[in-house]
């Protein structure tokens, strides 16, 4: 079976840039997958004050902004057009407009039916982050996280961040595609961050991959004080890993999620892509 990427294309405040398309035709390529955009057009609520429509012409304002995000999508669409039909991957484009405050949930519904959700990070626009941590909570399905600005992955060596934990397990099963396609496959556990249930858990894990095919190495990683996202991200680039996968953690509060601080430090400073599986 095809795999299936849904891209979503943020377009406001700022949006997502044109180099987002080179990520997705790098993970596109490296999986052999199939791309269906998303272009989150963002739709606002009506204001109806007699004395700010005097002031100023609000829905002229409005629609000046709806069209902006429409041309940032669209020259998105037109970035992927160029670097992923070139490599004779189809693509499928949907366009639908929301609230940016919905924005998380709307991929979430369209990600059920996809095998991997690929959303890009920007230096500044927050609003991809809310829509990543939406879709990891939400959508029930893995999410790879790409600082746009970064030149695109290679997947060759990819680092497993791994405690045990149930949402790490979640996310080594979730990476399988790209684990089986990797040259490279480092372990890497953090022995003073928190207690560990079992001194040998890396190694436990080897044995497992392998029995997959997969064949993987072992390291213990000090955090030293330092964040555990810091930690894991800082070691994954000293020893040339091109993308990161843990497990997405979070607390339920009331029915609400709220993030851990591993996956809250993973989408505030993005190093290399992240895939985050809960």
């Amino acid at each position: 079976m095809k795999l299936a990427i849904l891209a979503p294309i943020h377009t406001y405040p700022d949006g997502n840039a044109n180099k987002f398309a080179l990520h997705v035709a790098a993970a596109a390529r490296h999986l052999e997958a199939d791309v269906h955009a998303l272009v989150l057009n963002s739709d606002f609520p009506r204001v109806s004050s007699a004395l700010g429509n005097m002031l100023m012409d609000v829905p002229a304002l409005i629609g000046g902004v709806k069209a902006k995000c429409r041309e940032r999508g669209l020259a998105v669409i037109q970035a992927m057009e160029t670097e992923i039909t070139q490599l004779g991957i189809p693509l499928r484009t949907t366009q639908v407009e929301c609230f940016p405050g919905a924005a998380g949930e709307v991929v979430s519904g369209f990600a059920r039916y996809h095998d991997l959700v690929l959303i890009g990070i920007g230096a500044s626009d927050v609003t991809p982050q809310a829509t990543a941590e939406a879709a990891i909570f939400g959508s029930g399905r893995p999410i790879l996280l790409v600082p746009e600005e970064a030149p695109p992955a290679t997947f060759g060596h990819v680092m497993i961040a791994w405690d045990g934990s149930r949402v790490a397990a979640r996310a080594v099963s979730d990476a399988r595609d790209f684990l089986q396609r990797a040259q490279t496959v480092t372990i890497a556990s953090v022995t003073d961050e928190k207690a560990l249930s079992d001194k040998n858990l890396g190694i436990r894990l080897a044995e497992y991959l392998s029995r997959h095919d997969i064949q993987a190495t072992v390291a213990k990683v000090q955090g030293r004080g330092r964040p555990i996202a810091e930690t894991v991200q800082e070691h994954a680039r000293e020893i040339g890993a091109g993308m990161l996968v843990m497990g997405g953690f979070g607390h339920s509060r009331m029915r609400d999620f709220v993030l851990g601080g591993a996956t809250s430090g993973i989408l505030k400073d993005l190093r290399l892509p992240v895939l985050l599986s809960h």
